[in-house]
This record gives structure tokens, C-alpha cells and sequence, in this order.
């Protein structure tokens, strides 16, 4: 179908030849593109009424590509050349993955961590910057835009030249941008929730003004929509629904892996759709970012539905017969990656954006829930403005093992007294369908080697294993963490601050915001009973090296596996 494939096995195929029809007779794809508010249920029905304006975004932008190249061409005459994006979850997770993909630079600042931020702060002389929020009232982006109106004006620098915003019209935002005078303000159609908010002013902006094709991004998007309104069971939207949200008994965990799809950083992207589109309610989908040699595809778990980005038209396994649905033929054994329970999907980045944003409310309908809200993510953010306000002394550690101080709950930590006896403390609580998370409030441009230790983990449980970045991963799988089935465990790692940076107009730094952050999340997650080891590395590199030579140790001890199944 145009420029999207999708190829599905086992329990996926099942799903497909199951779920499928049901939803061609309900007609959900026609009354979808109606923007029929009635499809996910009373509850989310007022929700649904003004968040189903990405189903017919094309016209309005497709009207803003003149404004974003004319701004690219004023900006690049005056010597500006490099865009920093001042985003926060879907306002920043597609511009990264359009630009990555375009191979253009686009410098990303999703952050708190002191240290990543002040990289950031390079090359002010050619730089601009987009401040991208629907409300406005993002801390970290309001944060972030403070800090460079500070420093442009230090470097004599007129800074409303060189700020360019992003925002729903009558935003508190909005308002504050036009009254000083900003380079640009586009306003983004306010009837497109964030994550729904890719091929809007949210994504077209900064990837255009960076140098990315958006105008193609479009085209291809538009291409596989022509064909996502038919209620018919080839329609793949319908069928890649059907895999996330209809397996019975339900396959919870969609665990990716990029086979070499040309689409760098799409998962991370699918993965907040996924996660705070689905995890509320007690129920909902875990996205697992993980690679083709991960544990969690070696064996696969019966709540573990394998999802492989491949190369487009190109085959990533042997072929093997399809059935009229475009699902491939087959059971649970067999060689091969795919051959067992699991679905390929391929094809251009506007198609693929579009396709999945599609397939999530297809499995919104499927879960029983309302795709468009995200109930629990406020609940951490108002957790870390407290803290803000409150400056309380930090919570004393329950003992420190060379570079890192431990602090859990005692019920949690027991007798433990070192960091190897913490972790195993920690894995011991993992339910036997549950998954672990790991959340690394530190720099992700200097420290990204600490990524390594998801593979170990997961090896090492026998179970799927998350890693998320703080505070980007607060609007994304945050979500679920809180409002999803509650069977995670948490390992949260924050680090000292060699440097730290003031916040014009604001009482506290960054340093402060971040350990606010990660604090107030753990609070959260303990008051929902969910087991959560934090530790703090006195010294970064020390601490990480430390951490993962307690991995190894453990997995050399053959602590903390489950049993598949």
C-alpha cells in the first residue's frame, strides 16, 4: 500500500485475521476519517471531539512550507545556520528523527542535565533557536528559552531575532513572544494533541529550518492516507492496530528492533505515541527500544510482540507465502527472525509517522481506552514544582558504595548494604510479566555509553528492559510508568554536577530542576507502590563504570532471571 509494508506472523498474524474484520464491519476506518468522536467510548468522547485534527493536517501544512523556507533563506543570508530546538516530547522526538533521517543539524535540546544544556550554548553567533510548546508552560522549554535570551543579549546578540516559536494560537506563549517581539511565531493547529503533532508546525518547523525535505515527508504521509480510509481488511493501518492492541490473550510488550530501516531515531519517537497514548487506565502497550540481537527477540516472552523496522522494498527475512491480508503464513517455529511470532513494517518516514499514529488509535479502541489524553503525566510535574518550591535538603542515602549513594525504600533495600546486593534487591522485585525500567537523569550526548547496560539487564532478568533519558522520557513513557499495568520496577541514576547554569528570572538552576525532577518522579512512582532504586553518582564517570561492573558481577552470578512464558 503506497509507501508502507507490513508483514506479520504468528499470535500478529492471528490478530490481523481476527481483529480485522470486525473493525471493517463497524466501518471504523470511514468514521475515523469523519472524525467520528464516538469510536473510543463516552469517557474519551469530549477528548476524541478536539484531537482528531491530524487525520486531515495535509492542507494546512502544506500552507506553512513557503513561511518555513522563507525564514530558512532571511536566517542563512544573516549568517544563522545552525537551529537549536527547545522542545520537549512529541514537540522534539519528530524534528529529531526528520532531521537524523534528512542528515541535517538539528541540535535538540530536550534536557535539564547542566552539563548537556551548556554544550547547547555553542556557536551562538550562527545559531537560532525554536521554542516549541502547546502550552507554553513546559518548564524545561520555558527554562531553556530564558537561558538563551540571557546569553544572546550577553554576546550582544539582539535576541528576539534570533528566537523562533512554535505554539497553539492564544497560548500564554504566544502571547509573551509577540509582546517582545520574537523573529516568528507559527501557531500549530491546536486540534492535534503532541504526539499526534509530527507532520504539523511542531515537526515541520524545526526540521525545515534545519534543512530537511519536509515538503517529501509530507507527500509520502498523504500518499498512505489516501488508502487508510477504506474499510477493508488489506487496509494496513487496521492490520497494525490489530497487532498492538487485538492478540488475545494481549502481547503487551512491542519490542522493537531497527533491521536497518534508514529511519535513525523513529523508535524513540514511536515510542512516546505508544506509551502515553496507551498507558492509563491500568492497562496499556510498553514500548521496548531495543536491537536485533537483543534477549528480549532471542527468546521471545508470550507477552513480547516483536516489531522489526526494515529496510523499504526491501525483504529482511526469507519470504515466505502471504495470506490475502498481506500477513505472512506461518507458526511459532521455524528459522529466521520472523518466522515465529512478530510483525515487519517498512517504508518512508511520512508514511511510517502516519501509518503508526493511525495504527495507536486503532489500538485505543482495541484496549478500551482514550488515546488522546495522558491523565498521569502531570502527576510528576507538579511532584517536581513542589520540590522547586519547597528547596528541601536532599533525602539522606541509605549507605554509599564508592562512587554511588543508594537511597530506596527500606522495604525495598532490606539488609542490602552494597550496590551489587541493591540491584539484586531490585530484580528480586520484578514480577514475573513485569519489565524493568531504566531512567538516567544525566548528560545523553557524554554519557550514552551507559545505554550499553539495557542489553545485560535483560539478559540477566530474562525479562523486557526500557531505557528513557530524564526528564524526555517524563512525557513519553512516563505515562505508562504511572497510569499503565503495574509491573514495573524502576532504577533511577542521577549524577553530580561538575558545572551548573542559573535560570534568568527564576530561583532555581538547572542543577536544581533536574534533581527536582528525577526526585518528584520517584515520589510519584513510590506513592503508586511501584519499587524504585535510585542512585546518585558522586562521580559520573566513575559511578557509570562502577554500575556496570555491578551488571557483569551479576550476570556472572546468574542473579535475578525469570523464567520466559
Amino acid at each position: 500500500m503506497g509507501s508502507f509494508a507490513l508483514t506479520a506472523s504468528g499470535a500478529a498474524l492471528a490478530a490481523v485475521e481476527s481483529v480485522v474484520p470486525a473493525l471493517v464491519k463497524d466501518r471504523f476506518a470511514s468514521r475515523l476519517f469523519a472524525k467520528d468522536s464516538t469510536l473510543w467510548g463516552v469517557d474519551a468522547e469530549h477528548e476524541a471531539s478536539i484531537r482528531l485534527g491530524w487525520i486531515d493536517l495535509f492542507e494546512g501544512s502544506r500552507a506553512l512550507l513557503p513561511e518555513i523556507a522563507g525564514l530558512r533563506s532571511d536566517l542563512n543570508a544573516e549568517g544563522v545556520d545552525r537551529i537549536v530546538l527547545c522542545g520537549m516530547g512529541g514537540s522534539s522526538l519528530a524534528p529529531e528523527v526528520i532531521t537524523k533521517e534528512a542528515g541535517v543539524e538539528l541540535v535538540v535540546l530536550d534536557a535539564t542535565d547542566p552539563e548537556q544544556v551548556r554544550t547547547a550554548l555553542e556557536d551562538l553567533q550562527r545559531t537560532a533557536i525554536v521554542v516549541s510548546s502547546k502550552s507554553g508552560s513546559t518548564i524545561e522549554t520555558d527554562s531553556q528559552r530564558r537561558l538563551f535570551e540571557q546569553a544572546f543579549t550577553d554576546a550582544g546578540i539582539d535576541a528576539a531575532s534570533r528566537i523562533v516559536v512554535v505554539t497553539d494560537p492564544g497560548s500564554p506563549l504566544e502571547e509573551a513572544a509577540r509582546k517582545a517581539g520574537y523573529r516568528k511565531v507559527f501557531n500549530a493547529n491546536p486540534e492535534v494533541g503532541g504526539r499526534y503533532s509530527a507532520l504539523t508546525a511542531f515537526g515541520l518547523v524545526p526540521s525545515g529550518l534545519a534543512g530537511a525535505d519536509i515538503e517529501t515527508l509530507l507527500d509520502d504521509a498523504e500518499e498512505s492516507a489516501e488508502f487508510l480510509g477504506d474499510d477493508d481488511v488489506d487496509n494496513v493501518g487496521l492490520q497494525l492496530g490489530a497487532v498492538l492492541g487485538g492478540t488475545a490473550p494481549l502481547r503487551d510488550k512491542i519490542v522493537f528492533a531497527d533491521a536497518g530501516s534508514g529511519l535513525p531515531g523513529f523508535t524513540d519517537w514511536v515510542e512516546q505515541l505508544i506509551a502515553e497514548s496507551t498507558g492509563k487506565l491500568g492497562t496499556g502497550l510498553l514500548p521496548v527500544v531495543a536491537s536485533t540481537g537483543a534477549p528480549e527477540l532471542a527468546a521471545v516472552a508470550d507477552d513480547v510482540m516483536p516489531v522489526i523496522l526494515a529496510p523499504f522494498n526491501e525483504a529482511p527475512f526469507d519470504e515466505a507465502p502471504s495470506d490475502e491480508s498481506g500477513g505472512e503464513s506461518g507458526g511459532e517455529s521455524g528459522g529466521g527472525l520472523m518466522t515465529g511470532t512478530g510483525v515487519t513494517v517498512s517504508g518512508t518516514l511520512g508514511s511510517q509517522m502516519f501509518v503508526w499514529e493511525y495504527a495507536v488509535a486503532v489500538a485505543g479502541r482495541l484496549l478500551g481506552i482514550n488515546p488522546f489524553d495522558q491523565p498521569d503525566v502531570e502527576a510528576a510535574k507538579k511532584a517536581a514544582r513542589g520540590l522547586l518550591e519547597a528547596q528541601p535538603e536532599p533525602t539522606a542515602a541509605a549507605f554509599v558504595d564508592g562512587a554511588v549513594e543508594i537511597r530506596g525504600e527500606a522495604g525495598l533495600l532490606g539488609s542490602s548494604s552494597t550496590l551489587d546486593e541493591a540491584l539484586r534487591a531490585l530484580l528480586a522485585a520484578l514480577p514475573a510479566n513485569g519489565y524493568l525500567s531504566v531512567q538516567a537523569y544525566l548528560d545523553r550526548l557524554r554519557q550514552f555509553a551507559l545505554e550499553e547496560i539495557r542489553s545485560p539487564l535483560a539478559a540477566l532478568t530474562g525479562r523486557p528492559v526500557t531505557f528513557g533519558w530524564g526528564p524526555r522520557f517524563l512525557h513519553s513513557t512516563g505515562q505508562y510508568h504511572k497510569g499503565g499495568s503495574p509491573i514495573g520496577v524502576y532504577l533511577q541514576i542521577t549524577g553530580a554536577n561538575s558545572t551548573d547554569l542559573p535560570i534568568k528570572d527564576r530561583p532555581f538552576t538547572f542543577g536544581q530542576l533536574i534533581s527536582a525532577q528525577a526526585a518528584g518522579d520517584a515520589q510519584v512512582l513510590a506513592d503508586h507502590g511501584r519499587p524504585v532504586l535510585r542512585l546518585h553518582l558522586t562521580d559520573r564517570a566513575a559511578g557509570v563504570a562502577q554500575l556496570r561492573d555491578a551488571i557483569s558481577s551479576l550476570a556472572a552470578s546468574g542473579q535475578g532471571h525469570h523464567e520466559n512464558g
